[in-house]
């Protein structure tokens, strides 16, 4: 048998693997989003993101933190690329998606997130010399309209008539720090394990909370929002991350950003199957078209 048979499995496996990581990382998400929405009026956007990292470095410390140890040097030496994924990821995008989310319409909102896949593949050509190839611009563009149709309701029109607020630019910046955070994993390819790295980042992202936190305001822990703090605490930012990472390390930046297309879908779903919310055309057929971008890109060479 040549080498070249004994890769081939070895590949594909991977890839299933990074299939199933993006997947499960895209349900924890969808998960998060239902929290988010029961959220509102219970903590505050600061409260809850340092809380959530605080107590994943409380369950991350005993587990991860010997592996952080033990690279030691590799983490001191790399402290920059850790800060800036921890910034990138962690703080910036999460926290102004909170923001943005004052004062935008959540259409706005899932157009703006729909944009990701495209960001990444720019990104990608700009910093890692990946070419743009016809199958990746036309999944994300095939995506982007089956999410505007699901997101506006059928109603496409609806995104003008709406216009644009601050929010819109918050979220903007928002994707476009998380899509470069895909790319810079990718590239950097830091030599640290995946547990030393999440240790860190979410050490990072704690300390670059606390001002804000301590400038409120300040809600406290109550039996109703500590589930709420618990589910994004250990599903979005302890186990979503880190899946993501493996995601990303085996299908490329491009191809797992994709998958942040099926999002608005799993929220449709979840909040049908929780919340009690009915399932209409427009779900379906804008979910579809999603899908169907999602596999258009994945058949990218990126």
């Amino acid at each position: 048998m040549s080498v070249h048979e004994n890769i081939q499995p070895s590949l594909a496996s991977g890839r299933l693997i990074g299939f199933a990581a993006c997947l499960t990382t895209v349900l924890f998400w969808g998960g998060n989003t239902i929290v988010t929405k029961a959220a509102a009026g219970e903590i505050s956007p600061t409260s809850v993101s340092f809380y959530r990292w605080s107590i994943a470095l409380i369950i991350v410390l005993p587990i991860f933190g010997p592996a952080a140890w033990r690279e030691r040097r590799n983490c001191i030496r790399c402290w920059k690329q850790l800060l800036t994924l921890s910034a990138l990821s962690m703080v910036i995008y999460q926290g102004l998606a909170y923001k943005a989310a004052e004062t935008t319409s959540a259409v706005n909102m899932g157009v703006m997130l729909a944009l990701m896949p495209l960001f990444s593949s720019i990104l990608a050509a700009a910093l890692m010399s990946q070419p743009l190839t016809r199958s990746s611009v036309a999944g994300g563009i095939i995506s982007l309209i089956g999410l505007i149709f699901l997101t506006s309701k059928g109603h496409p029109l609806i995104l003008i008539q709406n216009g644009l607020h601050l929010g819109d630019g918050l979220m903007l910046i928002a994707v476009l720090s998380n899509a470069l955070f895909g790319v810079l994993v990718k590239r950097w390819n830091l030599p640290i394990s995946v547990k030393a790295q999440i240790f860190c980042q979410i050490v990072c992202a704690t300390v670059m909370l606390l001002p804000l936190f301590l400038a409120g305001p300040i809600s406290p822990i109550t039996a109703t929002n500590i589930p709420m703090i618990l589910y994004a605490a250990i599903l979005a930012s302890l186990l979503a991350p880190m899946l993501w990472m493996f995601g990303i390390h085996q299908l490329g930046p491009f191809r797992s950003s994709l998958f942040i297309n099926l999002v608005p879908i799993v929220v449709a779903l979840l909040a049908w199957k929780l919340l009690g919310e009915r399932l209409e055309a427009y779900h379906l057929i804008g979910g579809a078209v999603a899908l169907a971008g999602v596999g258009v890109g994945l058949r990218s060479k990126h």
